[in-house]
């Protein structure tokens, strides 16, 4: 199903009107949240809105929604290719909206959500499970290191959700003796990194941090409710019986899941780190994507333990511990994480091609000491009697990519590596990461206070490693 409908933000108008001849082209109706609007074929929304009844709407307007129907669409890069719409059909939101609730959330809390409602944990588990609920909601515009503990003591927030940047950033900030002079009790989220769940605690205070795995388009979802640090959660007996999953043998550089004689997958033993699926059954099936066939096949692993079983795939690396704990290690296929945000490689490498003076570029996250997740890298080769244009490559990227999606490191060389069905290789690359120790090849850093990519130097490098230059 196409949209039929647009509704923007007043300060998107702009935005708007570069598209709006497509739009009405496809005949969507657009209107913008202001009481005034002059151009034609923009309606304004929020006048409509300050005079509509209060009166429950007719039970016939909703006469056709049922569990299955799709609620929302939220756009996910998963771990493969461009960013994809997901459809969360009704009884997902509402199996979501029962999270806080799980985690011992009670109508007397107050919650501060500073995630975007456009993610899953900012809407479905913040703001949908605070509806659940019934309480009061503290909803934050942008998240801000300098406001957030003062926002929590104004208005005396109880429950706060994170992803593992936030936690970090809070911890980066210097030290007050007003620290733990706040009523924050919960923190429920993704992502946080054990020495910083350390810091958060000592520092703060004790608050409970419920961490949480799962994925937007995902079947299943893995839960820390006992608070072991670092970990995304436990095998539960009764848990996988309901809901079957398993770690398998992945081979990182053929970007596949290893099989045996037989074609089945190898399920990894205790300690070891493997692809993290979960079985495609009646109680947990996989949607996909939205009209977006290929994509969602990929998704899909088949003939995991048995002909003819189907599992969804998550792209991601997790190992499992003799206490049976379960911990996020890393994502593995087009996919790297970077402030909070899914990066797709083939988006940026497509964008990094648009370049005149690009001929092929393998694009990959690299670790940094001290940071979460992994920044973006971008091994390029350039095109014949060229050279590479530092400015212009800064001002393409800002142009065309936000900025957790911009390369911060681009190494020049002569050739690319591809496996023998034409697969970029990206471990060596991953593994060399941005030192000009190790690195023989031109290497540059984006300095975003000149707006420029520079050459790598290794006071540069030190100076990042060290923490003096902000990433």
């Amino acid at each position: 199903m196409r949209a039929k409908v647009l509704i923007a933000a007043a300060e998107l108008k702009d935005a708007v009107e570069e598209v709006l001849p497509a739009l009405r082209e496809q005949n969507i109706s657009v209107f913008i949240l202001s009481e005034e609007c002059n151009t034609v074929g923009i309606e304004t929304l929020t006048d409509k809105i300050n005079h509509a009844s209060d009166e429950p709407l007719l039970p016939d307007l909703r006469s056709n929604v049922t569990m299955d129907s799709p609620g929302v669409y939220i756009y996910t890069s998963g771990t493969t290719g461009l960013p994809k719409a997901a459809p969360v059909p009704q009884y997902r939101i509402w199996a979501a909206s029962f999270f806080l609730a799980s985690s011992g959330v009670t109508s007397k809390d107050v919650i501060y959500v500073n995630l975007p409602l456009y993610h899953s944990s900012g809407l479905l588990i913040g703001l949908t499970g605070a509806i659940e609920r019934g309480i009061t909601v503290v909803l934050k515009r942008k998240f801000s290191t300098s406001d957030f503990w003062e926002d929590c003591r104004k208005h005396n927030v109880t429950v706060m959700q994170y992803i593992g940047e936030i936690m970090r950033y809070l911890c980066n900030t210097p030290k007050t003796n007003n620290d733990q002079n706040h009523k924050v009790r919960l923190a429920v989220g993704n992502g946080i990194r054990s020495d910083v769940w350390r810091e958060f605690v000592n520092r703060f205070g004790s608050i409970n941090i419920k961490e949480l795995y799962a994925a937007t388009e995902g079947n299943m979802s893995i839960v820390n409710y006992v608070g072991k640090i670092g970990a995304v959660g436990r095998v539960n007996f009764y848990h996988k019986k309901v809901f079957p999953y398993a770690l398998i043998k992945y081979d990182i550089e053929r970007d596949e899941p290893v099989r045996d004689s037989r074609g089945l997958c190898v399920e990894v033993p205790k300690g070891e780190t493997g692809l993290f699926v979960s079985k495609v059954t009646n109680l947990a099936p996989f949607i996909g994507y939205a009209n977006n066939h290929q994509q969602t096949e990929k998704k899909r692993l088949r003939d995991v333990f048995q002909k003819g079983d189907l599992y969804f795939n998550s792209g991601d690396l997790l190992r499992i511990d003799q206490d049976n704990f379960i911990y996020f290690q890393d994502r593995v296929g087009d996919t790297f994480r970077w402030k909070g945000e899914n990066v797709a490689t083939t988006e940026v490498s497509d964008v990094l091609t648009m370049m005149d003076f690009i001929k092929e570029a393998n694009v990959y996250g690299v670790h940094v000491p001290g940071h979460e997740g992994r920044i973006g890298m971008a091994a390029v080769m350039l095109r014949e009697g060229t050279q590479f244009d530092c400015s212009s490559m800064c001002s393409h990227v800002v142009n065309y990519l936000p900025s957790y999606a911009r390369p911060r490191f681009v190494r020049i060389q002569n050739s690319l590596r591809i496996t023998g069905t034409f697969k970029q290789i990206k471990v060596k690359l991953v593994q060399e990461g941005f030192s000009p120790t190790l690195i023989q090849d031109p290497l540059y850093f984006l300095d975003q206070g000149q707006m420029r990519y520079i050459l790598m130097t290794q006071d540069i490098y030190n100076s990042i490693v060290s923490g003096n230059i902000k990433l």
